[in-house]
């Protein structure tokens, strides 16, 4: 079985190419039976809300919504509870299967045994 797999974002569209490139990884982790956690973390937070993602364009891209759909359907996503408090984000707002969790829950996922962590 692949090692598991932790990607923690912080760029948004203040930062496309690197924002898709994270997304872009964690998609290509799913789509390959990796397990992943995705997390959304500073400006990716608003990512977590309906249609954003749809909104985000980068040429020569898979659209974001998609590569989102494919992580949600085949790992995690978690939105940071401090990024989510900070932009006024509640569970309710954002898109199923998002959860909201912090810092604590954010070292037991990297520090499991085996587990790959990147952030971009």
């Amino acid at each position: 079985m692949a090692r598991p797999l932790v990607i923690k974002v912080t760029a948004g569209a203040d930062a496309p190419e690197r924002c898709n490139q994270a997304f872009t990884v964690a998609g290509a982790a799913a789509a390959s039976g990796v397990p992943v956690s995705l997390w959304l973390t500073g400006e990716s937070a608003w990512f977590s809300l309906p249609g954003r993602a749809a909104e985000f364009s980068l040429p020569h891209a898979t659209p974001l919504d998609d590569l989102l759909a494919l992580i949600l359907s085949a790992g995690r996503v978690t939105l940071c509870t401090q990024c989510a408090a900070r932009r006024e984000i509640g569970p309710d707002d954002v898109l199923p299967g998002i959860r909201i969790a912090g810092a604590p829950t954010f070292v037991e996922e990297i520090t499991m045994d085996d587990v790959q962590a990147l952030v971009y």
